[in-house]
């Protein structure tokens, strides 16, 4: 019961922040890579030209994959990568709340790239279709259909303490 409850909330929020990001990099996109260095200039990021079309390819291309469920690990990171610049570079020094350009917006986005990448895709998700895995940090890991699965205990050979 608790797997399937995350499994339907990754499924939300990987839709929902996908569509989020998505929107976000087709509008830098939109505005064309010139005005959206300008506007980096502008704010202060370094390296406006770089940082520009990194955000627009992380958020066009963690966009689909966090909708599709696919390399989800790999998509939060750089979500979560994404944000943190946000933050250190335009956000941070503006307070908390995002009325006056404050961090709140960028650190919820951030973390919730940090919690798909650490928990996985779940269950709905071409993760699980195409590698037979949750997902999360531990990629390589098959989780067990069992709810709770515990180790068996080592039998490990006990030392003679006797003295003989």
């Amino acid at each position: 019961m608790r797997q399937t409850a995350y499994d339907v909330a990754a499924l939300v929020a990987r839709i929902v922040l996908g569509v989020v990001l998505l929107a976000h990099g087709l509008q830098k996109a939109t505005v064309g890579m010139g005005r959206t260095i300008d506007g980096f200039e502008e704010m202060g990021v370094p390296l406006p030209p770089v940082s520009a079309a990194f955000a627009m390819i992380v958020e066009i291309g963690a966009g689909v994959l966090l909708i599709l469920g696919l390399f989800t690990p790999l998509a939060g990171v750089l979500v979560l990568v994404n944000m943190l610049g946000a933050f250190l570079f335009v956000h941070r020094e503006a307070g908390v709340f995002v009325r006056e350009g404050g961090w709140e917006l960028v650190a919820m986005i951030g973390l919730l790239g940090l919690l798909l990448a650490a928990g996985g895709a779940g269950r709905y998700s071409l993760d699980h279709v195409l590698f037979g895995r949750r997902g999360g940090f531990g990629f390589g890991r098959r989780h067990s259909t069992a709810p709770h699965t515990v180790a068996p205990p080592l039998d490990l050979p006990r030392r003679d303490n006797s003295g003989g």
